[in-house]
């Protein structure tokens, strides 16, 4: 495992591919077994529930691999690089009810290929440049470096927050209803 310090030093695109890779398998762990419950918790006011960050990297992610796909199947050549990876502040949808599991499963999948796509780059794509409308210009290493920190980032909180989610409580049977 590549520590969180190690993603200040330049990463090379074994790294990125690694730890991109990685990603669908970390949120999965750390939120093995949580009810709907402990899923839509908010620590307070200013944080989002635990379901809906997740639900916000999955889809980040997502847009990521489609970015990396296009660049490389399609040529393309601008993107709105900095959006795709972090979308801003949208209000962060929840997943629905129960499909948390299946979500993570359909990202892995999603996620799985473009690995698979970025293992076969050579030195010349991993260079190619996509122009950002909001300015700048990146190689796609550049962009996978910016989405590994991103990711890396928010599975580190998903971590977080989970430790921090209270016990669930039994409040026992619930009692009939009468009307």
């Amino acid at each position: 495992m590549v520590a969180v310090m190690e993603l200040q030093e330049e990463m090379t695109p074994a790294d990125a591919v690694l730890l991109m890779s990685s990603v669908p398998e970390r949120i999965s762990d750390l939120v093995f077994g949580l009810d709907e419950t402990r899923l839509r918790y908010r620590h307070g006011p200013a944080f989002p529930t635990l379901g809906g960050l997740i639900s916000h990297l999955l889809e980040s992610g997502s847009k990521v691999d489609a970015l990396l796909r296009h660049a490389h199947l399609d040529g393309l050549a601008s993107a709105d690089i900095r959006a795709t990876i972090d979308p801003g502040p949208d209000p962060i949808r929840e997943p629905p009810e129960g499909a948390l599991q299946e979500t993570i499963e359909d990202f892995a999948r999603v996620r799985r290929r473009t690995v698979d796509l970025l293992h076969g780059w050579g030195k010349t794509e991993w260079e190619r440049a996509i122009a950002d409308p909001r300015g700048g210009s990146f190689t796609l290493l550049d962009i996978c470096r910016m989405v590994t920190k991103h990711e890396m980032a928010h599975v580190a909180q998903i971590r977080n927050l989970t430790v921090l989610l209270p016990e669930p409580q039994d409040l026992g049977p619930r009692p009939p209803h009468h009307e």
